[in-house]
């Protein structure tokens, strides 16, 4: 019954919203002669100071005042002419009857014909809200549930701890998972495989970035296995991100020196050293060392000796699943908030570490979408497209996608220094050498000469000066 009430003054609240301007007669508008009349009657009150001021003499008063008369008598005759009685037009008020009928007749027939009045009320809290969001069954929380429950009565229980941690980074709930975690770590310090993965959840956590809890957890690892692929990565992603790009890449390349060329990390490192590169104006094929010889076939006749001998093997997998773990989270909340064009930079950026170059370009096209004005969207586009070209041992320019993000930057930006290096190279390849002196002078500027990127820069323009 309450339903059919608000039904009904919900009606009546709408037509009293249309019906009446339709009934609103056509002379409740202002009166147009009434207001010709007032102006009129400014007019000879300032016809009667300009007089009384000499500004006009008495025979030129006389005739101003006849023709304002005149006017005057012609508004008047103007009004009694059309009346001042004006009606409601006969088709806005049988518009005004139809919908009045119409209207409530309608929505009754749609409710009767799609609606459900007997469907009953189902309360928030009867609903399983996590099945809906497609979360975990039921039987599985209620595990966790029981799990935590033996947590609190025994949290010596390092197994428990790391079951828990697991389950909730399955879930999504990185936050959860490090906290989890922690307890693990704190009751055996000594193993380096909790640490580190302690150290990526909460680095899946925090989206990417690289917290200082990760960074003592990684070091820990590293003061017990110096070699350790995964630990010597996030610890140079560390640096990379605190803003040491020369500490970052010593560490990669040294990573990178020390690797077979079939380690499943190699792609990811080699894509960081040209990130770094790229962000010290180094050329990214000068700055990365081969790797160490394939060691396929060895692991193929040994695999127990080369499991004893490279007891990490499995931690790049571990990692590997981690890193997607993260990236997937991220996409998630970014397909829930498209409109976070940082977090669209961070996932271009995170796909790149992965080796998948559509999907970066493809975040980085929805970053550069929504803040096309933006310098760094620009580069970070830029770097996208120059991820997916395949590697070629000669220099080549660039593809003319990425040149044109690159001078939105430079508009954006002029003194953008990723910018001017890119489009200087891009010159310098295409045999435009007064164009690519002219951005790495406005680049050189920016340096000391006591900087390594001075020092690179100026080999370069007195190559071109050369002729080179």
């Amino acid at each position: 019954m309450l339903f059919w009430i608000f039904a009904a003054v919900l009606t009546a609240a709408v037509l009293l919203l249309i019906v009446p301007p339709l009934l609103r007669t056509a002379g409740s508008g202002p009166d147009r002669e009434e207001f010709d009349r007032e102006v009129y009657r400014d007019q000879l009150d300032e016809l009667e100071r300009d007089r009384a001021r000499g500004l006009i003499n008495d025979a030129q008063a006389e005739a101003a005042r006849a023709e304002i008369a005149r006017r005057m008598l012609a508004t008047a005759e103007t009004g009694a002419a059309t009346g001042g009685g004006a009606v409601t037009p006969r088709s806005a008020r049988v518009l005004a009857v139809l919908l009045a009928l119409v209207l409530p007749v309608g929505a009754l027939a749609v409710y009767g014909s799609v609606g459900r009045p007997d469907l009953p009320a189902q309360p928030l809290a009867s609903r399983n809200i996590e099945q809906e969001r497609g979360g975990p069954p039921k039987s599985v929380l209620a595990a966790m549930d029981k799990l935590k429950a033996q947590l609190a009565e025994n949290p010596s229980d390092i197994q428990g701890w790391l079951i828990l941690g697991q389950a909730y980074a399955k879930m999504g709930r990185n936050g959860d998972a490090a906290d989890a975690l922690r307890h693990a770590v704190a009751l055996n310090r000594d193993d380096v495989e909790v640490q580190g993965l302690f150290a990526e959840t909460l680095v899946s956590a925090n989206d990417g970035m690289v917290p200082e809890e990760a960074v003592a957890a990684f070091d820990a690892v590293l003061a017990k296995e110096p070699k350790d692929p995964r630990a010597r990565f996030f610890a140079a992603l560390a640096r990379f991100q605190a803003g040491d790009q020369q500490g970052a890449l010593d560490r990669w390349s040294a990573l990178m020196a020390e690797s077979p060329a079939d380690a499943p990390w190699v792609p990811v490192v080699r894509d960081q050293i040209r990130e770094a590169a790229v962000a010290l104006n180094l050329d990214p094929a000068k700055v990365t060392p081969q790797p160490l010889p394939p060691e396929q076939k060895e692991q193929a006749a040994a695999p127990n000796a080369q499991a004893q001998a490279n007891p990490q093997g499995n931690n790049a997998a571990g990692q590997d699943e981690m890193i997607r773990g993260m990236v997937a989270n991220l996409a998630a909340r970014l397909e829930a908030d498209p409109s976070d064009v940082d977090g669209w930079l961070k996932l271009a950026r995170s796909y790149g570490v992965l080796g998948d170059t559509a999907k970066a370009l493809d975040a980085a096209r929805k970053a550069r979408e929504r803040a096309p004005d933006r310098a760094d969207v620009q580069i970070a586009y830029a770097n996208a497209v120059l991820q997916t070209q395949p590697r070629n041992e000669t220099p080549k320019p660039l593809p003319e996608e990425a040149t044109s993000a690159l001078r939105l930057a430079l508009k954006a930006e002029p003194d953008n220094k990723d910018a001017l290096w890119l489009l200087g190279l891009d010159a310098m390849m295409s045999g435009r050498k007064d164009e690519a002196a002219a951005h790495w002078g406005k680049l050189i500027a920016q340096f000391k000469p006591s900087d390594p990127e001075y020092t690179l820069l100026k080999g370069r323009l007195d190559a071109l000066k050369a002729g080179g």
